[in-house]
Formats: C-alpha cells, sequence, structure tokens
C-alpha cells in the first residue's frame, strides 16, 4: 500500500479556513459534534458542509428536529444557497397523536415513545436516502426526550455506532440550551468544535471557534476569530509566524530622504519592523508615508491599513504635502484601507495583511496606528502577541512593516498606550520642543537591531514639499524633554523655508 493510500480520507467542510484549522477537513466516516449557543452559527456551518458535498456529487441528509424545512429553507436563500438536488430535508417532530391528550399514554411516559420514535424515523430517512455526509440538528431535543444522562449516553451511542457501521460522515450540532455541564456527547464523538460569540461593551458582536477534540488528528489550536456574511462562514485561522518562511536579500531599504536614510544608518533593513513614536501631530503618518512613496518608486507594492484618520482626509492632506496618494491608488501600487476598530476583530484584520502580501505582492505595509489596533482588542497582554506574531510574519515574508504609536502628552515626560518597542527592530522617536518662541520637531533613532545608526537628534519639517531634515542638534542639551538649552556658538536650527 503505497503512502498517499494510507491517508485518512477528509470530508471538506468548505466554511473558508475552517478547513485549514481541521487540518483537512472532518475525517469521513466518523461522528462530529458542532455545538454553541443560539445564534453562533451552527446552521450555516452545516449547510455549507452538506452543500459542498453536493458539490462532490455526495447526498446529504439534514435531518431537523427543532427547525423547520421552510426556515431552513429561507435561511440558505439568505446566503445565496439552494437546498435540492443531493440534500435532502427531513423533519422529524411528534406525531399528531402525540400531541392529543386523549392519546397520550398513562402507563407510560410520552418521552418514551417520543425517543423511540424520533430515532426509528431517524434511521429510516437514513435508509431511504442513502447519504454520505449527514447532519443531525440538534441533540439538545434528543437530550429533553432522554430525561437522563444515562439514557441520552446510550442514544448518542446508539446513533454513533449506526452512522460508523453505514460509513456516513455525521455533524451533530447542540445548542447548549439545556444541561450545560454535560458533556456526555464530547466522550462519544470524533471531534468536537466550539462556537463562540462575545458582546463587547461597545461595537459589534465578535464570534470566535475552537477545536476542543480531534482523535488521531493533529488540528490547528487555540480560538480562530470568525464571521457570518451573506454568503456564509468566514474563519481567520489564528496565525502562526513560525509556519511561514522564504528566503530574500536582506538589503537597505531607502526613505528617499538622505538626511533621514543618515539618521537611520543606511536606511532600514529589508525585512524588518519600524515603530514610529511620537505624541499627536509630530509627523508619524507622514514618515510612514515617505517609506511607501520610496517604495513604490522603485516599483514595489505597498499597503496603508488606517485605523486613525478618515482615508478621504488623508489623500487631501498627503497631497497638499507633496505626496500623490491618490496616483499611486489610482496606478495600483498603493491600497489603503480604512479598518473600523468596531467591526473587526484581530483575526480578520491580520488575514486582510496576509492577503496584500500573499496576493498583492505587497512589500511596505503601514499599521497606522497601533492606538487604534488596541481598541479592537481590550486585552492589552492579547494585543502583543498578536502584534508579535503579524511582525514576525511579515519579517519573514521579506516586507518592510512601519507600525505608529501616539504617545500621550505633547512636550516633556510621555507615556504609551502600549509598549510594544521590543517588538520592532527599528525606533524612531518624534518629539516636540520648544526654541525662541516656536513649537518645533525633533527625530531620533533610538533603536536599530541590524546595525549602527546616529545618535544625534535632527530637526525636521513638514512643507508643501513634504520632509526636511536638518544638520544634528549637537549644541543643545534637553530637546527631548521639550524645553532645550543653548551651548553652543551658533544656533543650528533649520532655516525657514524660501519663499
Amino acid at each position: 500500500m503505497d503512502g498517499e493510500s494510507d491517508q485518512p480520507v477528509k470530508a471538506r467542510t468548505g466554511v473558508p479556513g475552517l478547513d485549514d484549522v481541521l487540518a483537512g477537513g472532518l475525517m469521513a466516516g466518523h461522528v462530529f459534534l458542532l455545538e454553541g449557543n443560539p445564534g453562533t452559527g451552527k446552521t450555516t456551518i452545516a449547510l455549507r458542509f452538506l452543500l459542498e458535498g453536493a458539490a462532490a456529487g455526495e447526498r446529504g441528509l439534514y435531518i431537523a428536529l427543532s427547525e423547520t424545512e421552510r426556515e431552513l429553507r429561507a435561511g440558505a436563500a439568505s446566503h445565496g444557497w439552494t437546498i435540492d438536488g443531493n440534500i435532502e430535508v427531513v423533519e422529524l417532530v411528534p406525531g399528531e397523536s402525540l400531541m392529543d391528550a386523549e392519546q397520550q399514554q398513562t402507563l407510560l411516559y410520552s418521552s418514551d415513545l417520543e425517543l423511540g420514535e424520533t430515532t426509528t424515523a431517524l434511521f429510516e430517512a437514513f435508509e431511504r436516502v442513502r447519504p454520505s455526509r449527514v447532519v443531525l440538528d440538534s441533540l439538545s431535543e434528543i437530550r429533553l426526550l432522554a430525561q437522563s444522562s444515562l439514557r441520552y449516553r446510550r442514544q448518542i451511542l446508539a446513533i454513533k455506532h449506526y452512522f460508523a457501521r453505514q460509513g456516513a460522515t455525521v455533524l451533530m450540532l447542540d445548542d447548549r440550551t439545556s444541561e450545560q455541564a454535560d458533556k456526555t456527547s464530547h466522550s462519544v464523538v470524533h471531534g468536537v468544535i466550539l462556537l463562540e460569540e462575545l458582546s463587547p461593551t461597545y461595537g459589534a458582536e465578535r464570534r470566535r471557534l475552537r477545536v476542543l477534540k480531534y482523535r488521531g488528528q493533529a488540528f490547528r489550536g487555540g480560538y480562530h476569530d470568525f464571521t457570518i456574511t451573506t454568503g456564509g462562514v468566514s474563519v481567520f485561522p489564528r496565525l502562526i509566524a513560525a509556519e511561514h518562511r522564504t528566503g530574500f536579500a536582506r538589503n537597505p531599504v531607502s526613505s528617499g530622504i538622505a538626511p533621514l536614510d543618515a539618521l537611520l544608518g543606511g536606511g532600514v533593513e529589508q525585512g524588518s519592523s519600524t515603530l514610529i513614536l511620537g505624541p499627536s501631530g509630530t509627523g508619524k503618518t507622514l514618515f510612514a508615508l515617505q517609506f511607501v512613496v520610496a517604495a513604490c518608486a522603485r516599483g514595489e507594492r505597498a499597503a496603508m491599513f488606517v485605523f486613525d484618520e478618515e482615508l478621504g482626509l488623508l489623500v487631501d492632506r498627503a497631497a497638499a504635502l507633496g505626496y500623490d496618494v491618490q496616483g499611486l491608488r489610482d496606478a495600483g501600487m498603493l491600497h489603503i484601507e480604512q479598518v473600523d476598530a468596531a467591526e473587526m476583530s484581530p483575526g480578520e484584520f491580520a488575514q486582510r495583511v496576509r492577503a496584500r502580501v500573499q496576493k498583492a505582492q505587497a512589500r511596505t505595509i503601514v499599521i497606522d496606528s497601533l492606538n487604534g489596533y488596541q481598541a479592537a482588542m481590550p486585552e492589552e497582554n492579547a494585543l502583543v502577541l498578536h502584534v508579535h506574531e503579524l511582525i514576525q510574519y511579515l519579517n519573514r515574508q521579506g516586507a518592510n512593516t512601519f507600525l505608529t504609536v501616539a504617545q500621550h502628552g505633547l512636550i516633556g515626560e510621555m507615556t504609551s498606550p502600549v509598549d510594544v518597542t521590543y517588538l520592532a527592530d527599528t525606533v524612531i522617536l518624534l518629539r516636540y520642543f520648544e526654541a525662541i518662541g516656536t513649537v518645533r520637531r525633533a527625530v531620533s533613532i533610538i533603536k536599530k537591531r541590524t546595525g549602527q545608526h546616529e545618535d544625534t537628534i535632527r530637526e525636521f519639517r513638514i512643507g508643501p514639499q513634504g520632509l526636511s531634515l536638518g544638520d544634528p542638534l549637537n549644541q543643545f542639551q534637553g530637546i527631548l524633554r521639550g524645553v532645550p538649552r543653548f551651548y553652543g556658538s551658533k544656533e543650528p536650527l533649520l532655516d525657514p523655508p524660501s519663499e
């Protein structure tokens, strides 16, 4: 027997990203459990599972214990799907005689009869359709009919063994509305997928899933964000940077401004991350934009993900400073995306960044700013882990990453809402300082892992031609504190721009 035939056959779910989490899909011929509270997307995933099988020519059976066929078809139609052909829907509801008070039994509980009739009808439907894929919706109804954990476990075992003999791949749904602590089905099934819905204080609901169990199969562990939109469910597998390695030359990358390159010791290195740190209004976005424009001038593609600023305002502001952002967008060299932190999960954001790098071959990535990114990720510890994996992934793809962080304060002591300076390869520090009755700006490099850099402080100005840097301010003391003192013979500040 060759190596390929030894590999287990997988039934793909058809849900983007979920098969990646499951290492290819659900192992064919086994029973799996998909559980989650009402509204988490169980039915949508189950329908997609059957539609994927139908597209491959497999027969599918949806056994509905708690939802009518009409409701099921309406839900499918809302995603643009049609349930027909290779998929059959069977409603299993109590017989009319069991709902008639005059016909109810007195010596036996009606639930005893209902459970037996339900199980028999379930097996009869399978024998008639002979499907390869089965969805049983939901176990909550069987649990209520069983009335005890012992009878419920026996019933689940009977269903499992029956389908195992038939070689069908079964997805059982459980809405967890009764006996939340009952994990009977977990020990019986081959695998368990948990769906969760989180409700933040502000913004849209967040959904995530986790594979709790998968016998004999490695899977992508941890939580994975997912969304439900028109067209179905999209899962965003947790980013693991160690899985993505590429080879590239670590050449220096120019900013397009000679004094800034000199300050950086020749530029930044290809495949490195740069953090631009400073108070609001110092020009962090413009510094990042300078590297973007320089990359596009070299014929490379770039992408900007803007959390804080309205996109139209950014384009107009950049044009006033000599940066033709709109022209670069129209030419397909620059992708700019407005990110709504209240509506997007970190997993979805990481997936969008990956798409620009993998599909569009973007080699310069700007995230402006981490303050906005933090708003989408309330737990700071988790935020740092997300940023760490994203930066490591981009570095290993040979992309240059520029992140901005707005510090609290204007002059003097500064505080940062999140400290990621240890993650970045290069840190550019921007500061305001007072000189002769005016507020000016200074830039310095406080960290560079990949080589030497100037340890000086330079003044910079923002004008119609963009950024301009002066000579090192080596005759001043206390610039970073905001109120420097002059110790030289001649003030070496930038001359006013000529008219």
